[in-house]
Order: structure tokens, then C-alpha cells, then sequence
């Protein structure tokens, strides 16, 4: 790995880049914060598939992107005198110092989730009115559940045993199926979302990340499905062409795979 020198160059060297990217290039010299805010998304959720499917080398890349943004932002925060990097990079080094005082203090925990609910305590007395300002409105509905089981769980507000939340769970789906019985749309929407949302929370007591656990199933089915497909057309048929009983046989063969 490179000395502490040599990093500190390298991100010396992507700094000048970027004041010279600002300054001579038709198609940077136009970017704002706002025209860069879909690109960061996009470049966050390539990062998110890189770390799921273990590619290190396309982490190490899709990092890089996300430095680029993060440089970025900074340049443009200077140009208009509100930030510069060193204000942001000061920032977080400010809030990491002050929210670890079993660090850089004298307060002592027990565990991980001592310090968890001393990092929310303390957000309040910095002056959050609540504990759930810190999850992102556009995030999306299951990250969003599961930042929101966190936080509350932080200060407290949580079962005791994975047992309980599976009861919850069984509790939840018993109501969704008497919505289902009644047929009431709206009344089986919410009663639906109340399932998931019992999910997530169960996800988090078996300690699994319920988004990477589904984006696992979503790359496993899609796998599975365009093996499918593939068998199809080496027979000659197209998928609505064959039987349901053709099509597992193919399944269970992806499944083997």
C-alpha cells in the first residue's frame, strides 16, 4: 500500500486536475451541483453493485468516481466563497471526534450499539429536534425502513429478542390476509407495507442488510431467467411457446448452476 506521502500527493494531484478541468474544459466549466446530483446517485448505486458482487478492482474504480464528485462539489463550493475541500474534510474530521468521545473523550462503552446510541444522543444536543431528520426523504422505501429502524433503535425504541419481531411479523401478515379477504385495496396497500416494514425490522435483528439481501435475489433471478431464455431459444421456441412444466426443468438446471 502507498505511504501516507504518496496519498496525500495523489489527492494534491486530483485537486489540480480539477481546477484545470474547471477552468479549460467546455463540459465541466458548465456542471453545478444540481446538474451533478443524478450523476453521483448513478455513480453511488455502481459502487453498490461493485461491493455486492465482490469485483475489487471495480470498487477501487467506482471509489474513484465518487472522489471525482466529492472534489467536484468542493470546486464549486469555492467558487462561490461557501467551502472549499479543506472545509469539508475539516467537518468531518470536527463531527467523528465529537461523536466518539469513547475515542477522543472519556466516556466508556460496553459494545457497538453503546456507541450507536451515543452518536444519536449526541446528534440531539447538537440540536436535532428528532432523531429521524438524519434519513434522507429520496432514499429509497427499504434503505429508507432500515435507517429508520436504526435510528430509533439507537435511543432505545426496540424489541428485545428476534423472537418478538417474528411474532410481529406473523402478527402482520395475519392482517394483511384478512385485508386480502375483504378485498379493500387501499386497506391491503398499507396492510402490505406494514409487512415489509416488519421484514426489514426482522432483517436487522438476524443481522442481514435487507437491500443487499434483496438486490441478491434480484441478480440470482435475473441469472436464472436469462439461462432460461437462452435454453429456449437453443430448442427453438420462445418462452410463451412452452409449457410451464419445460420451463422448470430449465429452472432447476439455472439453480444447479
Amino acid at each position: 500500500m502507498n505511504a501516507r506521502s504518496e496519498q496525500l500527493k495523489a489527492v494534491e494531484r486530483l485537486l489540480n486536475i480539477m481546477d484545470e478541468l474547471r477552468e479549460q474544459c467546455p463540459w465541466d466549466k458548465k456542471q453545478t451541483m444540481q446538474t451533478l446530483r443524478h450523476l453521483t446517485i448513478e455513480e453511488t448505486y455502481e459502487l453498490g453493485d461493485a461491493i455486492l458482487d465482490n469485483d475489487l478492482e471495480e470498487v477501487k474504480k467506482e471509489l474513484g468516481d465518487l472522489l471525482l464528485h466529492i472534489v467536484f462539489y468542493a470546486k464549486i463550493g469555492s467558487e462561490t466563497q461557501d467551502f472549499d475541500i479543506a472545509d469539508v474534510a475539516n467537518g468531518i474530521c470536527e463531527k467523528l471526534i465529537n461523536r466518539h468521545p469513547h475515542i477522543y473523550g472519556d466516556v466508556k462503552v460496553q459494545d457497538e450499539n453503546e456507541v450507536k446510541q451515543n452518536w444519536e444522543n449526541i446528534k440531539l444536543k447538537e440540536g436535532k429536534k428528532s432523531v429521524l431528520e438524519g434519513v434522507p426523504n429520496s432514499l429509497p422505501s427499504l434503505v429508507k425502513a432500515n435507517r429508520i429502524q436504526e435510528k430509533v433503535a439507537g435511543v432505545g425504541f426496540d424489541w428485545e429478542h428476534p423472537e418478538q419481531v417474528f411474532e410481529k411479523l406473523k402478527e402482520e401478515l395475519g392482517e394483511l390476509q384478512v385485508e386480502v379477504e375483504s378485498n379493500d385495496a387501499d386497506k391491503i396497500e398499507s396492510e402490505f407495507g406494514d409487512v415489509l416494514f416488519s421484514m426489514v425490522n426482522y432483517a436487522r435483528f438476524l443481522n442481514v442488510n435487507p437491500e443487499n439481501a434483496l438486490e441478491r435475489t434480484n441478480k440470482k433471478f435475473i441469472k436464472r431467467f436469462q439461462y432460461l431464455e437462452g435454453k429456449a431459444k437453443e430448442s427453438g421456441k420462445t418462452l410463451k411457446e412452452m409449457t410451464l412444466a419445460e420451463m422448470d426443468i430449465f429452472w432447476e438446471e439455472a439453480k444447479s448452476i
